[in-house]
């Protein structure tokens, strides 16, 4: 299957603002590759056309993370999932997850779905929750929302309805027996949360596979990093998830500069 695109003649009719989204959404797809967060050709990663509210940016069904480069997105229907830019075919289940929760939700300009190994072997767990016994743990665990329900493949656009009424003000969402979403405001906010909940993730199951007993941190300490990150006012400029992102891209940049094409 060949994914035919003209990166030039497309980023001259593309706004500044447009194709910036889009260099920042195949950065995400190329880091997720490296990161070890994708399976084959699926899962998705989706951010809302800038200054649209009808469309967003997925890439064709068939297309591979690591080919992925900033001229590869359709522009996909949030209403029809009908293809109004580009070529290619629409994954099911990408639309019927990302499109309703684009379209209920303020916070989610970017939508990330993911069957990431360590996050997705939790939500296999009866108890999938991440336990606060480090300070990452904790820095995340006021942004998680936990489904408990498996409904099976999300081929109807309710079962994405009903993933954004649990995700509600939430910004990280653990999906029974199914794998992890994050959502953002940008492409960075939504990539930052990907990588440090499958890093917590990780460590928890690390720390469960030595069976020993989990150390628990006070309560007084839990409550006080928790208003810690809350009232984080240390940096100015750029958000700390912003800097993160940042230095990923300049690290495509030395080895695939092709992704910004």
């Amino acid at each position: 299957m060949q994914f035919r695109v003209s990166p030039s003649s497309l980023r001259n009719d593309t706004s500044a603002e447009e194709w910036q989204a889009r260099v920042d959404l195949a950065a995400a797809h190329r880091l997720a590759y490296i990161h070890g967060f994708s399976e084959g050709i699926f899962n998705h990663l989706t951010f809302v056309v800038p200054g649209r509210t009808d469309r967003y940016y997925q890439i064709p069904f068939g297309m591979h993370w690591s080919e992925v480069t900033a001229s590869s997105f359709m522009e996909v229907g949030i209403d029809d999932a009908e293809v109004k830019r580009g070529e290619g075919e629409v994954e099911r289940s990408c639309y019927c997850i990302h499109a309703p929760i684009h379209k209920a939700l303020p916070q989610a300009k970017a939508v990330f779905h993911t069957h990431m190994p360590y996050a997705s072997a939790l939500t296999r767990l009866e108890d999938p929750r991440i336990k606060e016994i480090g300070q990452t743990e904790v820095g995340l665990s006021e942004a998680i929302a936990y489904d408990d329900l498996y409904t099976g493949p999300a081929l109807d656009p309710a079962e994405g309805a009903r993933l954004a009424s649990v995700i509600g003000d939430k910004t990280i969402l653990f999906m029974a027996n199914h794998g992890i979403s994050t959502v953002g405001e940008t492409v960075a906010d939504a990539y930052d949360r990907l990588y440090y909940i499958e890093r917590a993730a990780q460590v928890q199951i690390y720390a469960m596979w030595t069976q020993q007993p989990l150390k628990q941190l006070p309560a007084h300490v839990v409550e006080k990093t928790k208003r810690d990150y809350r009232d984080d006012h240390l940096y100015t400029g750029p958000s700390p998830s912003q800097r993160h992102f940042d230095a990923l891209k300049r690290m495509l940049d030395r080895k695939e500069p092709d992704y910004a094409t």
